[in-house]
């Protein structure tokens, strides 16, 4: 199946790349339960900087693969496989265009794993995912509404799908903030997270970063 997709590919994305192969390797996530490794591409050794030169081969985890349609009874092996190919080939592409997007963004989806998982996380990460809007940002099926505020103790208002809404702070409330919005009429497929962050100032660049304040906030319907 993996084959037939790979020749499915326009020959000019598979420039550089040696092989495409399916391995039996299960891998796990070094720290994270129920996460795996799909797949991986692997810069093979250069003897020319040049871009032209870059070359790449590309791995499927066929265990991956299994252990995690063990735990989801919809999982849909072509489609997975297809995401990852394609995924792990956009990979490839950025490396011969020196372009670190997508490198940008697993690092986000790592730091997101984190904070899911309670662990310390880069308070910026967020701005490693997708850009859909003025200051919000999407990672996986997460979003962040970015604002700036001076006083944390004050009710924040924002608007989300074309609705206004307002959210009291939780007492104790530290910035930077990650908020995560409950109450939506129209919630994103994963969470919507409030971030809020001090005005940068001269002091912003020689204090080190505090650790986020993190709660669930309940949004309610405003006029206007």
């Amino acid at each position: 199946m993996v084959r037939r997709m790979a020749e499915e590919v326009p020959a000019e994305y598979l420039d550089g790349v040696v092989e495409v192969v399916v391995s039996r390797k299960t891998v796990p996530h070094p720290a994270r339960s129920d996460i795996w490794t799909m797949g991986e591409c692997i810069p093979l050794p250069a003897m020319d900087a040049e871009p032209d030169a870059v070359q790449s081969r590309i791995v499927l985890y066929y265990g991956s693969f299994a252990a995690l349609a063990s735990t989801d009874p919809d999982f849909d092996w072509r489609e997975e496989a297809w995401e990852t190919l394609t995924h792990e080939l956009r990979h490839h592409l950025e490396w011969r265009a020196r372009a670190p997007d997508l490198e940008a963004l697993d690092r986000a989806v790592e730091a997101n794993y984190a904070r899911h998982d309670g662990d310390p996380f880069d308070p910026l990460f967020y701005r490693d995912g997708e850009a859909v809007a003025p200051g919000v940002y999407r990672v996986e099926d997460d979003y962040f509404l970015e604002q700036t505020v001076r006083d944390p103790g004050t009710p924040v208002a924002f608007g989300w799908h074309g609705r206004n809404y307002r959210c009291a702070l939780p007492p104790g409330t530290t910035l930077p903030a990650f908020l995560e919005v409950e109450g939506l009429a129209d919630p994103p497929p994963g969470a919507l997270h409030l971030v809020l962050r001090r005005p940068a100032g001269l002091l912003h660049f020689f204090r080190p970063p505090a650790p986020p304040f993190v709660a669930v906030v309940e949004a309610v319907a405003a006029a206007g």
